[in-house]
This record gives structure tokens, C-alpha cells and sequence, in this order.
């Protein structure tokens, strides 16, 4: 009976090990010897200017390979005038690979700049800046700067949005799915708003070869699929500890929207660094009355939360405050220091991702509440409202 057991399981193994062979079989043919059969039309070199930054009397040109063959970056221009310029590590690009490109250049704060790359086929590749600015250097001062900012924007408004607890608790059931389907339609807001600046950052930013539209679907569906399985994962083992449901549901909301928040931190912290200074407090002054509202998504779950009283409940709403607002501080620091767009587009996709598992736990949770089809007029008009909200203070940013 082993026998038969142990052959089975080979059995098994190897009808699944067969077809992945021929498949591994089929590319090292396609790469290898098929490349030459295959190599139909011809390839076309293309380079993507990543970065610029102006620092002292040089402009510095980050530069990526992101077409199908190797290159070789001969001459740099600014503004159609040709200029002497040195490439670290050196002029040739194999495909992905950057270079450093450093021209010095005696350029003039705010003024506008038109910075292109030639290779060695005279294709010419450019970038447009509107204004140009000194390039942030980290240092202690800036570092408190940006934390204060992101203070600001993310942790002060949440913890007002925090105190419609008391209203929260004392209404009736109706009133209360209203509010959590509120709650629904703030987040579906926040996710879409994140997708769209997702996309927005790929289309301007990033190369076509990273099919930037698949990449934030692929990284938005599988933060969905990890944190839906881990947020069931921790509402469970919550309903058998101390640690209640509701508080475990707002907890998921606060990592929600932390998630959401690191990307508007993002958002402000590249803005500094690019010398956008009103639009930068167009940002902050917008996010922070956008996130007010976030406070109430955290609050709705909490106010059924049992047992919670006095410090006890103040403590867990500072701690989810903090959650959800300090991760714009992080955001600020990464996107004024070390901003990248394919890092950016990630995390973007990653909040959407977390917002929507939120969502769909809400949506179970006022499901087990009571409202069994979720098509009550309290449900409808919550979502309508708290999508509407949304938008109206979204119109400052």
C-alpha cells in the first residue's frame, strides 16, 4: 500500500514538473538559438531622463537604459546648446542600467530648462523643467521641517477627525450604518485618488517598457489578495482575545490609510524638493482638511468598540492616529530626499491595494451589523455622501 502511495505521489510530481520543463525548455530556445529566427524588425534604442538636479554650477542628469539594446550617451545639451558634460560610471548603457551625467552649468533659480541626451546614433532624448531649483540636501534642519509638515498633514487632522466619537456612539443603529457607510465612501475616494496618481506618476515619469498601467494593477491586486488574507487572519484571533472586533477593524483602517498617507507624504516632499512652493502649500494645506476626514473611518468602528473607557480608549485612538497619520512624515522625508518615481508608483499602488481590503471589510462589518443586502437607504446615501465630501475638499489640493 506504500508502494502504491509513494508511486502515486511520483505520479503526481512529475505530471507537474513535465509541462514547466518544456516551458523552461521553449525559452532557453526562444533567448538562444530561436533568437535569431525570431529577431523580426529592427530595435530601437530609447533612454529615460529620471532625475535632474541642479546643484551649485552643475546640473545633474540621472539617465536610465530602458530599451532593448545597450547604448552609448555621446553629447548633452541644455536648452539646444551643447555642453560639456562628464558620465559616471561611464558613457555605455546596458539595458536598465544608469549613469550619472554631470554638466556644469552656471544656471539661474526659477528659470525654466530644457536638458536632452544624445546616443551614439544621434537619437536625442529630453526632459523639460519649469523651474528650476537648488536640489535638497539632508540635513537636521530639513529633516524637522518635513516631520512638522507631515505632522500637519497627517496625524493632527486624523486626531481631530477622532473626536466625532462621542457623536458616533450616541446615535441610533440607522444612524450608525450611515456613518460606517460614510467611512466606505471617504476610503473608495482615497482608493481611487491613489490609482489615478499612480498612473499619472508612470504616464509622465516612467518608461514604457515598465507597462507603468500593469504595474500598478499587479501591485494594487496583490497588496489586496495579502492584506485581505492577513486583516481576516488578525479579525479572527482578535474575536478570541482581548482585543475587540471593532478595534481590530479600525486598526485595518488605520494601516489603510497610513499606506494612503506615505504616498500624499510623497507627494509634498517632491514638491519641496522641486521648488513648487505653492503648489507644495496648496498640498499641505488641502490634505490636511482631506484628512480630517479620515479620522471619522477610524472613529465609526471604534465607538462600538466594548470595554473602552477613560485612558484605556484614549491610548488606543492616539496609537491609531498615529497609524494612519505619521506615515505622511516618512513620506515627506523619501519624497524631499530620495525621490524616485517607480518607488513611488509602488507605494501608490500599495495604498490603493490596502483601502480596498478596508473597504471590504467595512462592508461585511455593516453586513453582520444587521443590514443583511447592504441596499438600505443609510447604506447608499452614506457611500453617495462620503464620496461627495471627499471630492469637495479634494478641490483645494
Amino acid at each position: 500500500m506504500d508502494l502504491d502511495n509513494n508511486f502515486s505521489k511520483s505520479k503526481t510530481i512529475a505530471s507537474g514538473i513535465i509541462p514547466f520543463t518544456f516551458v523552461v525548455v521553449l525559452m532557453l530556445y526562444i533567448f538562444g538559438p530561436g533568437a535569431d529566427l525570431l529577431d523580426l524588425g529592427i530595435p530601437l534604442p530609447e533612454i529615460t531622463i529620471e532625475k535632474v538636479d541642479f546643484i551649485d554650477s552643475e546640473i545633474q542628469v540621472t539617465v536610465r537604459n530602458t530599451g532593448p539594446i545597450s547604448v552609448e550617451v555621446v553629447m548633452a545639451d541644455i536648452n539646444d546648446r551643447i555642453q560639456p558634460a562628464a558620465i559616471e560610471p561611464d558613457r555605455f548603457l546596458e539595458r536598465y542600467e544608469t549613469a550619472l551625467v554631470r554638466i556644469p552649468f552656471e544656471w539661474n533659480v526659477a528659470e525654466p530648462y530644457r536638458i536632452g541626451l544624445t546616443i551614439e546614433d544621434g537619437t536625442r532624448f529630453e526632459k523639460e523643467i519649469d523651474a528650476a531649483a537648488p536640489a535638497l540636501e539632508p540635513n537636521f534642519d530639513l529633516a524637522i521641517f518635513f516631520a512638522i509638515i507631515g505632522t500637519y498633514v497627517g496625524i493632527i487632522p486624523i486626531m481631530i477627525g477622532l473626536l466625532w466619537l462621542p457623536f458616533i456612539k450616541r446615535i441610533s443603529k440607522q444612524k450608525y450604518h450611515f456613518f460606517l457607510a460614510l467611512t466606505v465612501g471617504l476610503l473608495l475616494f482615497l482608493a481611487i485618488d491613489s490609482i489615478e496618481e499612480a498612473i499619472a506618476v508612470s504616464d509622465e515619469n516612467l518608461a514604457g517598457s515598465f507597462n507603468g498601467t500593469l504595474l500598478v494593477v499587479t501591485v494594487l491586486v496583490l497588496s489586496f489578495l495579502g492584506l485581505y488574507y492577513s486583516g481576516e487572519k488578525f479579525i479572527q484571533r482578535a474575536a478570541s482575545s482581548k482585543l475587540s472586533k471593532p478595534v481590530a477593524i479600525a486598526l485595518m483602517i488605520s494601516i489603510g490609510i497610513g499606506l494612503h498617507n506615505f504616498g500624499e507624504g510623497l507627494a509634498i516632499g517632491a514638491a519641496v524638493g522641486l521648488g513648487s512652493i505653492a503648489f507644495s502649500t496648496f498640498l499641505i494645506v488641502g490634505f490636511a482638511l482631506h484628512n480630517t476626514t479620515e479620522g471619522i473611518a477610524i472613529a465609526a468602528p471604534m465607538s462600538k468598540g466594548k470595554g473602552l473607557v477613560g485612558k484605556a480608549l484614549i491610548g488606543k485612538l492616539v496609537a491609531l492616529g498615529l497609524i494612519a497619520g505619521s506615515p505622511a512624515i516618512f513620506g515627506a522625508w523619501v519624497g524631499g530626499f530620495v525621490y524616485s518615481p517607480f518607488t513611488s508608483v509602488i507605494f501608490l499602488a500599495i495604498g490603493a491595494g490596502a483601502i480596498f481590503q478596508v473597504i471590504v471589510i467595512l462592508m461585511k462589518w455593516i453586513r453582520d451589523e444587521g443590514d443583511k443586502n447592504l441596499s438600505s437607504a443609510a447604506v447608499i446615501s452614506g457611500i453617495a455622501v462620503g464620496m461627495l465630501v471627499m471630492y469637495l475638499t479634494s478641490i483645494l489640493i
